[in-house]
Parts: C-alpha cells; sequence; structure tokens
C-alpha cells in the first residue's frame, strides 16, 4: 500500500492539473470501489471549483467551494494520471486519447476540468475509495478521524516523539506505523529510518530516552523528505501523475535486501529479516539497539 511518500508524490503532480479548475464533468464508470460511492457523487461533484489539493496521512483532500472536501484513498493498486487534448474517438461517450491510443482497462473515475485536463483514477483492485465530508471538523470525520501527529508536520520532533512513546510496552517498530500516534508511516519508512538511526525495531517503544527520540524523529523527516524528492518508491503499483515511476526503492538502506552488509560504513554487520505482526522487518542487530 503506497504510505505518506507516494501519497504526496501524488498530490505534487496532481495540484497543478486541479487547483483552481473547475469540475465541468465527473465521469464515474460504477457504482463502487472499495465501498459505495456517495450519493449522487457525480452530481454534486459537478460544477464546483477546487480551492486546494491537500493530504492528511495517507488520504488525498480535494477542497471544494462549496466547504466540502473529497477524501480519496489509493488502496493497494489505485493510480491518478493527467491527461489533455482532444478525445480519442468523438462518438465513443467516455472515450479519451492516451498515449497508446485507448483508454486504460480499470479507468473508474474521470475528472473532466475546465482547464482542458483530465484526471483518471484507475484502481485494477479496487481497494481505494472517494468520499465526501464538510472541511468544518474534517478532523472528526469518517476515515481521518484519531489519526496521529504529521511527520513531515512542524509538529513532529523528538519531543513529541519521546512523549507519544512514554511508558509504552509495543516494539518500537509497532509503535511507529500505530497511525494513532503518527500518521502516514508504513513498513518500508520505519525500517529505513530505524536503521539510520541506530535502533532496534525490538526495542520497547517506551525505552527511547530524550536523545535516542531525537535521533529518530530527525531520521524519520530526513527518509521521507529523501523518498519525496525521489518520486516515492515503485515496488508494485505506484507511479507518478505523470506516469513515471518513482525511483527511491534504489536508495533502499535495509528494505527488501537480506544478507546484503549493513549501509553503515563503522559497521560489519549483514542485514537481516523477521517477521513482526505478520510484516517483513529488515534491520542490522549488530548496529541498531
Amino acid at each position: 500500500m503506497p504510505e505518506l511518500p507516494e501519497v504526496e508524490t501524488v498530490r505534487q503532480g496532481l495540484a497543478p492539473a486541479m487547483e483552481g479548475a473547475v469540475i465541468d464533468r465527473l465521469e464515474q464508470r460504477r457504482p463502487d470501489l472499495r465501498f459505495p460511492f456517495p450519493e449522487r457523487f457525480a452530481e454534486r461533484l459537478t460544477g464546483r471549483r477546487i480551492d486546494g489539493l491537500g493530504r492528511r496521512a495517507k488520504y488525498l483532500l480535494a477542497d471544494l467551494d462549496d466547504g466540502s472536501v473529497v477524501i480519496m484513498h489509493l488502496g493497494m493498486s489505485g493510480s491518478f494520471r493527467v491527461e489533455e487534448g482532444p478525445l480519442a474517438d468523438p462518438e465513443t461517450p467516455g472515450a479519451f486519447h492516451h498515449p497508446r491510443g485507448k483508454a486504460l482497462a480499470h479507468d473508474h473515475v474521470v475528472f473532466h476540468l475546465s482547464n482542458g485536463k483530465r484526471v483518471i483514477y484507475n484502481d485494477p483492485r479496487r481497494f481505494g475509495f472517494m468520499d465526501l465530508a464538510s472541511r468544518a471538523g474534517i478532523e472528526t470525520a469518517r476515515h481521518l478521524a484519531g489519526l496521529g501527529v504529521e511527520p513531515v508536520g512542524n509538529a513532529f520532533d523528538g519531543k513529541v516523539l519521546h512523549r507519544l512513546f512514554e511508558a509504552k510496552k509495543a516494539p518500537l517498530k509497532a509503535a511507529l506505523l500505530d497511525q494513532g500516534l503518527i500518521a502516514g508511516l508504513g513498513n518500508i519508512y520505519v525500517c529505513e529510518a530505524l536503521n539510520m538511526s541506530g535502533l532496534s525495531p525490538e526495542r520497547a517503544a517506551g525505552s527511547l530516552t530524550a536523545k535516542a527520540a531525537d535521533r529518530l524523529a530527525a531520521a524519520i523527516r530526513e527518509v521521507l523528505a529523501a523518498a519525496i524528492a525521489a518520486g516515492g518508491s515503485s515496488l508494485r503499483d505506484h507511479r507518478q501523475a505523470n506516469g513515471e515511476l518513482g525511483y527511491f526503492q534504489h536508495s533502499f538502506r535495509v528494505y527488501d535486501r537480506e544478507g546484503e552488509p549493513c549501509p553503515k560504513l563503522d559497521c560489519s554487520g549483514v542485514i537481516e529479516r523477521k517477521v513482526q505482526s505478520g510484516r517483513s522487518t529488515f534491520f542490522c542487530a549488530t548496529c541498531q539497539k
């Protein structure tokens, strides 16, 4: 499932096309994705201006001019792409141009925008979804209620991390993946940040000293910033809005590198893999304590 860097990369790619544009027509090609679309979804979005495109954790948020927000989640295989130009076949309702000359399978939603662009949502496995909520009280809306602090925001630092983990007996990795504590972190970037900060994924979260919490918070921010700059990680389905793959997977320190030397120059350890709560954890037992 896409993590924070992948979703932020998609947001950055879509914002120039969507922000300030009016939705001339919303083409909804099926009644549901992971969940049914909201009642009269296409009708309620038609004619609305998109005032802003934001992100909360792993969700995209499109603010509309009537005070409503479209909440969008990519699920396991969802992706957006931006197209413009004439429709491929005017005789075929809903058909649009694609570089390969035809519409793609699993194109489920098309935003036809006033600036001549089309934003297409494609989702082969249909684990993504779109919902509507009011901007007023958005933090308590369905899907977003209970989410923790944003790890790339100004509110996140070592002091916050130390306070969140105080007295917690859960393994450090499990605590970092708890969306109610820190919103948006996933398996890949937690493994990377723990290695960078020299902390074991198995130690109790509450055992972190203030100094170790500062080190971990800095590593999280550094890893996420690098991943966003690289367009995210494309291991299976993730693509940027321009269709290109992300390339942060080529910079992984430990993730999916079992048996390789630890990336730290002063460490002679080897990357190991173990399963924690059903997920693969990659780490170096020699330097991560």
